[in-house]
């Protein structure tokens, strides 16, 4: 009784929890850095992404090339720096694809406004903060269908906070800002990704011999057909990624998963019944060989997120308002939206031993990652790991 007691009064005095608990908390800790962030605006020249008309048939007068509005989150010097809000972040959407723009997008009007409880909670990241000395392995996050390159900015803050530099930039369809859910668009990001590891090449802090790609559901094929082109890409992170819901589109993008040979890590949702998948996941993009089971050279650890649903991986997700509207529909047994911080929170800490343990042979985390999710404190009945280590190759460094 005492503890339950002490654990509402600790929760209590955490702001806004008393007038609306709901809210989202990204609960981890940061780690042993600063975070520091850089947005830069650069273009791809190599690929066009405005047309020579604009909307009203008039000569488009915008950039033609591809503009990638660039999110570089790196471990900086301690300073005195105000932490980016997420109302900063938000107004990111202004300059997205123009760089000279000056007004949101209308589009974009439903979702800054759907988060509008949580605009002034402050994030970690500073502006511009002074990069600290050192070169650091290199994560490029995939956002989901559509979204901002910030979707998940507790996770990419987070895993800068522990060593690494990692860069995002939006997902956006091969000629315009709307994805589009077929092969052009799946291409767009995948050459999106390696654009951003080849500008990463060009930072002071970066070591790009060491490159992971971490994808939420869209990203997490996008980011698949990135690794089987670019073979500087030696870890993939999938958050409920699309791979195992559009396996017949990863067959369709020359996509062999049997050939690949990095190791993967695999987030999913809660359960979905064989019932479900035969009767949402049929069309002929969604059918097709298992990705995951046919994950064999490659070290697969797969965690079931037993109290997220799929838009739960990402943190701007779980601040949107709009999206709790259909929450029943999607939610878990009885899993609540606290449960989902929770199961988020350990999500990134899986994610962060996972490279730790695969881009800095780490064997604090490789030992995090043969114990069970119990013997690591995380509570009963959020989460089960499973690890299969490739076969037919060197011994794996998670065995």
């Amino acid at each position: 009784m005492k503890t339950c007691l002490l654990t509402a009064l600790v929760f209590a005095c955490l702001p806004g929890y008393a007038e609306n608990p709901a809210l989202f908390r990204f609960t981890e800790k940061p780690g042993s850095y600063e975070v520091g962030l850089k947005v830069v605006e650069q273009y791809d020249h190599a690929r066009t992404f405005h047309g020579a008309l604009d909307d009203l048939g008039k000569a488009n007068l915008e950039e033609p090339a591809r503009p990638l509005q660039t999110l570089v989150w790196y471990p900086a010097r301690r300073n005195n720096g105000n932490g980016m809000t997420v109302g900063d972040y938000g107004k990111l959407l202004v300059t997205e694809t123009n760089f000279r723009a000056t007004h949101m997008p209308q589009e974009w009007k439903p979702w800054i406004d759907a988060m509008a409880p949580t605009l002034k909670d402050k994030l970690w990241a500073v502006r511009d903060a002074p990069a600290i000395a050192g070169k650091f392995p290199v994560v490029i996050y995939a956002p989901s269908f559509g979204l901002m390159a910030w979707e998940n900015a507790d996770l990419c803050e987070y895993l800068a906070s522990h060593g690494y530099v990692v860069i995002a930039s939006p997902d956006m369809g091969a000629m315009n800002r709307g994805m589009t859910l077929d092969l052009p668009g799946l291409d767009a990001q995948a050459a999106d990704i390696s654009f951003l590891i080849t500008f990463a090449q060009t930072l002071p802090d970066t070591d790009v011999s060491e490159v992971a790609v971490a994808g939420f559901s869209w990203g997490g094929l996008s980011n698949l057909l990135a690794a089987s082109r670019d073979s500087r890409i030696r870890v993939l992170v999938a958050l409920d990624g699309s791979m195992r819901y559009y396996a017949g589109l990863a067959r369709e993008a020359g996509i062999h998963p049997d050939q690949m040979t990095i190791p993967l890590l695999f987030f999913t949702q809660g359960e979905i019944s064989m019932e479900n998948i035969e009767r949402n996941h049929s069309a002929p993009e969604q059918t097709g060989p298992n990705v995951l089971n046919r994950w064999l050279h490659g070290d697969l650890m797969t965690v079931h997120n037993l109290a997220l649903n799929h838009t739960e991986h990402s943190s701007m997700y779980q601040r949107n308002e709009d999206v709790w509207k259909d929450f029943p529909a999607t939610q878990k047994g009885d899993y609540d939206r606290d449960d989902g911080m929770v199961g988020y929170a350990w999500m990134a800490r899986y994610a962060w031993k996972f490279l730790d343990a695969y881009l800095k042979k780490d064997s604090d985390a490789i030992a995090f990652l043969k114990r069970t999710p119990a013997e690591n404190g995380v509570p009963k009945h959020y989460m089960t790991t499973e690890f299969r280590p490739a076969r037919g190759l060197a011994p794996s460094s998670v065995p």
